[in-house]
């Protein structure tokens, strides 16, 4: 009896078992001939990027509705971007996305090209995210490899050498399976796959489309992959954020440079961080450290915030700073790591933690 095609098997699954997500289209639609925004799926993709699906949705949501398209995108102003994005973390997405959206604009009069070599041309989108539009938005025979698809094939073919360093023989193994026919759909089918069934811990082996082929439950290592390379511990780094206010409560923030950590976002000022940061205040006040510390987790650092606070005259407008009225302030603008130094700032504040310059 010839065995069945992995491929076609897949997408029945998918078929019915699609997740609902804003981005996507669903398959009977898309099998009905409704096209992908490829707008949407750039857009989607970038946003997923070292962030889950859950944490994204309303982040899409809000962009989508206040930049429908990729020319409103571009005509968007820095701050207005980068303060939407605050709370996604990896700043320079953001960036990127605002310089990506203006080359397709100018460059491209508003449509993302389909080539794969064209995609990866424009700002901040490497082989994934090229190889995800080219396959999901245009339906090209596009291998597109995440830490899903990498898990699937690791089990799928029962492959033990570590990642990163098994990343091509990985992805080698996906585009073998990848088919001619509907390879969008057959992308995010493995996606899928991979976030509902081949889940990292405790795989639903039971009800998987490629339960038959699977060489990992048919060995019984599938608990075990893929396997990964141990990372280094994380190092630990410490820092000081002012936090200044006005009397007529406007709130003293810098813009930091572009380029780096939080690049171009507003935050409280403060030294580099470091093994031991600078004890020397951005400008003269009355400050006085607050109770507690901020801990927050970077990629590849962890951080320990100690606090300072100051009120200070209404006319105040020390140099470098940002005086932000009360009325325009949003905390949740601010990066995690400075709304999470805010709240600790306000939890002392109603503790009665403030001071007041002369």
């Amino acid at each position: 009896m010839p065995q069945a095609d992995p491929a076609a098997t897949l997408l029945s699954w998918y078929d019915t078992h699609a997740r609902d997500l804003p981005w996507r289209v669903p398959p009977q639609d898309r099998l009905a001939g409704v096209r992908p925004d490829p707008y949407r799926v750039w857009l989607s993709e970038v946003m997923l990027q070292q962030t889950t699906v859950a944490a994204v949705k309303d982040y899409f949501h809000r962009f989508t509705r206040r930049w429908p398209t990729v020319e409103a995108l571009a005509g968007a102003e820095d701050a207005d971007v980068m303060a939407e994005w605050a709370g996604l973390g990896y700043y320079a997405r953001a960036r990127n996305l605002l310089k990506c959206a203006r080359a397709v604009t100018r460059d491209h009069g508003g449509r993302f090209p389909e080539d794969h070599v064209a995609l990866l041309g424009l700002p901040g989108i490497g082989p994934y995210t090229a190889a995800a539009i080219a396959a999901i938005a245009f339906d090209h025979p596009e291998t597109v490899l995440d830490g899903n698809v990498e898990r699937v094939m690791a089990r799928l073919h029962d492959i033990h050498d570590p990642l990163p360093g098994a990343k091509e023989t990985l992805r080698a193994r996906a585009a073998e399976l990848t088919p001619r026919e509907r390879p969008g759909d057959h992308a995010q089918a493995v996606m899928d796959l991979g976030a509902t069934i081949c889940t990292p811990r405790a795989p639903a082996c039971g009800i998987c489309p490629w339960r038959d082929p699977c060489l990992a439950r048919a060995r019984g290592t599938a608990a075990i992959l893929p396997r990964k390379t141990p990372k280094r511990p994380k190092p630990t780094r410490y820092g000081i954020a002012y936090l200044a206010e006005r009397e007529d409560g406007a709130v003293l923030l810098e813009r930091r440079p572009d380029k780096g950590l939080l690049g171009g976002m507003l935050g409280w000022p403060g030294p580099e961080w470091g093994d031991a940061p600078d004890e020397t205040p951005p400008f003269e006040a009355d400050w006085r450290e607050l109770p507690g510390e901020v801990r927050h987790t970077f990629t590849h650092f962890h951080l320990v915030l100690r606090l300072r606070c100051a009120i200070l005259r209404a006319d105040a407008s020390p140099d470098g700073l940002e005086p932000i009225a009360r009325h325009e302030f949003r905390p949740q603008a601010l990066p995690t790591v400075m709304r999470k130094a805010h709240d600790l700032w306000r939890s002392a504040a109603a503790d009665g933690s403030r001071v007041r310059t002369d």
